[in-house]
């Protein structure tokens, strides 16, 4: 099975939301022959990367998605997020300097640049002993702490001292996820060999016996419930919210 485009994540959503093509096009001024398109994975009426990537994060705000880390799977699903382009490279210009003849000394000018610089330099005398402690107001500290892409794999590691009837031998992890409502799911091992791509249904629930570890890709977060090695996670995520999450098994391989 391939793995599900923005496209159908975005329909996926927008019907889950309960809206129609037409009520999404007017709470987004965006046209719905575009939006028509898009769920199909045809950009070719946007006008151009910059506005594909515009329109899809704020068809995934307005049907309930992270938009940022929508616009994130789309730059993995198309080649990576557009390479910045120099200005210097952009704005050349081909125009040769020209030394400009010498002529004779304007007087008159130089002596109206002479009295200008008597007449400033009088008023910076007269005005030189303001205070200038406003120079310092409204300035604020940047704070230190990073922030966070809200794409960036999270690791877990489920904890857990006894064995329990949905856990694995020591080096198995076990997965089990069970759909509230409709949500796209991904599926690889740690080998990026793909278990399962597409939408889970409500009401439905897929559990996983792999060896070493398992990857996820959740597109709504908060629709699903996970179960990893008999211990019952909840909910990964915020409603509508887009995670990774990456599962081990419960202690280390014996040796």
């Amino acid at each position: 099975m391939e793995e599900q485009s923005i496209g159908a994540i975005l329909a996926a959503a927008r019907r889950s939301a309960g809206l129609t093509i037409a009520q999404l096009s007017a709470t987004t001024r965006i046209r719905e022959a575009i939006i028509y398109a898009i769920e199909r994975d045809d950009y070719a009426q946007c006008g151009g990367d910059f506005y594909e990537r515009g329109h899809v994060k704020v068809l995934a705000r307005a049907v309930g998605l992270d938009p940022d880390a929508l616009v994130h799977l789309y730059d993995e699903q198309h080649g990576g997020a557009p390479v910045p382009v120099r200005a210097a490279a952009v704005f050349q210009t081909d125009r040769k300097l020209r030394i400009r003849e010498r002529r004779a000394p304007n007087w008159s000018m130089a002596l109206g640049v002479a009295l200008a610089i008597v007449v400033v330099f009088g008023v910076v005398r007269v005005m030189g002993g303001a205070t200038e402690q406003g120079r310092s107001i409204g300035v604020q500290p940047m704070s230190a702490s990073p922030s966070v892409p809200p794409n960036s794999p999270i690791t877990e590691e489920p904890r857990g001292s006894a064995l329990s009837a949905g856990r694995g031998s020591d080096n198995e992890v076990v997965v089990s996820v069970k759909a509230e409502r409709p949500s796209f799911l991904n599926v690889r091992d740690s080998s990026g060999r793909r278990l399962f791509s597409g939408t889970l249904e409500a009401g439905k629930s897929s559990t996983w016996r792999v060896a070493s570890r398992v990857s996820l890709l959740i597109g709504d977060a908060g629709a699903v419930a996970l179960q990893v090695n008999g211990q019952d996670l909840g909910h990964p995520g915020q409603s509508g919210e887009i995670v990774r999450r990456s599962f081990g098994p419960p202690t280390a391989p014996r040796r």
